[in-house]
């Protein structure tokens, strides 16, 4: 028994282990980009409209099929009074009840109809071009998404590693003074100085935890993970992306922007539109063939010659005259609805431009960040070393070396959120061409 007793304890301490392993995920920043494509609902329903669109067009594609009916009509009568009496004329005698069966078939197909058909078909066509490009552009959004939220996990993580070093650090200080004020080097204020930094970093590191856990989550809802994983990220970026000069990301974005060429898209269905609204001047042709079946015998399959089976051939010209001095004021509503899509396009093009300079701009402004806070580093730490050297001869106070302590590892903590943030500036610049994934 107690072996036994000795086995469940074990097992009861290393399970909640066991689990919580199961719940770490290791992922690199392609890796996070490629799970929340697969497992976004945004873009599911994006490709619903996609699938959708292609749906509408295969409708309009079914209305230049020809149309075909057929009926079949089974009618019975009775007949109380059928003796008919006209004049001096002999009664005409019916028969006391009646049946008949009646049928018919009709095939028409509309030869020409002004181009409609062709220009609903291309109209159709281009729309769901337009919805493939909002299902890329939500593609973009959710990766970006997802790039955001790795980067901000990666923020914190860094400055946890950094505060942790510190900590560390300020252990390994507080010893030292404690026993300074052993052998009465230092005063015991100097020792709850050490305490007091102690304790302000540990609060910081209590609110850095606080922050990776909620971002934790909300990259797990953005990847479609379990809300308990734990995420492992990897350095998004070993090293700082090169630069090109603005234009070409102007001329990319010009290019590559889904609004702006779905905003072309929308430009040519306008132009469908317009050559629609004309053609409701022009005439339709059509043809078509009816069959009938007519038994009047009552029976259902009639005796010979009884029946009748007639077949008609025909084609039919129409024409609304009318249209020819009413479809012009159309015309020019539809030709103003293409000129508003113009010009949203020109609005839309300065938006871009502006857009691609400033995140330029940020981009540069991160990459020179870094370099001087290169430089600060190598002085904090230098100025580290001569406060540290100095409080050991008891030349310099607990507060300078405190203060020289925080500073390098103020400095350590920036230069670690702005290589990040470049990182995160570079991807934001890419997203502002329309081609992220570069």
């Amino acid at each position: 028994m107690i072996h036994k007793s000795i086995r469940l304890s074990f097992l009861t301490f290393i399970i909640p282990g066991i689990l919580y392993a199961q719940d770490i995920k290791k992922l690199s920043l392609q890796e996070a980009i490629a799970l929340g494509i697969e497992n976004s609902k945004n873009l599911k329903l994006s490709q619903n409209k996609v699938e959708q669109a292609i749906a509408q067009l295969n409708m309009v594609k079914d209305n230049a099929l020809p149309s075909a009916k057929a009926s079949f009509l089974y009618n019975h009568a009775e007949i109380p009074t059928n003796t008919l009496s006209i004049g001096g004329g002999n009664p005409i005698h019916l028969p006391k009840r009646a049946d008949a069966f009646i049928g018919t078939a009709a095939v028409e197909e509309l030869v020409y109809g002004g181009g409609k058909l062709k220009y609903a078909e291309e109209s159709t066509r281009l729309l769901s071009d337009v919805a493939r490009l909002d299902a890329d552009k939500n593609k973009e959004e959710i990766s970006y998404a997802v790039i955001n939220t790795y980067y901000s996990l990666f923020k914190v993580m860094q400055s946890k590693k950094v505060i942790a070093q510190n900590l560390e650090s300020i252990d390994s200080q507080l010893k030292q003074a404690q026993r300074f004020f052993e052998q009465g080097i230092v005063t015991k204020n100097d020792v709850l100085r050490f305490q007091l930094q102690q304790a302000n970093i540990s609060l910081t590191d209590m609110e850095a935890e606080n922050n990776r856990k909620i971002i934790n989550y909300n990259l797990d809802i953005l990847l479609g993970l379990n809300e308990n994983t734990q995420i492992e990220i990897a350095d998004p970026d070993a090293a700082a992306k090169a630069i090109g000069p603005l234009n070409s990301y102007i001329d990319l974005a010009l290019g590559s922007r889904q609004e702006l060429r779905q905003l072309d898209l929308q430009n040519k269905v306008a132009d469908v539109n317009i050559k629609s609204v004309k053609a409701n001047t022009l005439p339709t042709v059509g043809v078509g063939a009816n069959l009938y079946y007519i038994n009047p015998s009552g029976k259902f399959v009639p005796p010979t010659d009884q029946y009748i089976m007639p077949v008609t051939l025909g084609a039919n010209i129409s024409w609304n005259i009318g249209n020819l001095w009413t479809n012009k004021h159309k015309v020019t509503d539809a030709r103003i609805q293409q000129k508003e899509v113009e010009l949203q396009k020109d609005i839309l093009s300065d938006q871009v431009k502006t857009e691609i300079n400033s995140n330029y701009q940020r981009y540069q402004l991160a990459l020179n960040k870094i370099r001087v806070l290169e430089t600060s580093i190598a002085q904090a730490t230098e100025n580290d070393k001569l406060l540290a050297s100095k409080y050991k001869n008891n030349v310099a106070s607990a507060i300078d070396r405190i203060d020289a302590e925080t500073l390098l590892y103020q400095a350590k903590i920036n230069l670690e959120l702005a290589k990040a943030d470049a990182g995160l500036a570079y991807y934001t610049l890419l997203k502002s061409t329309g081609k992220i994934s570069q």
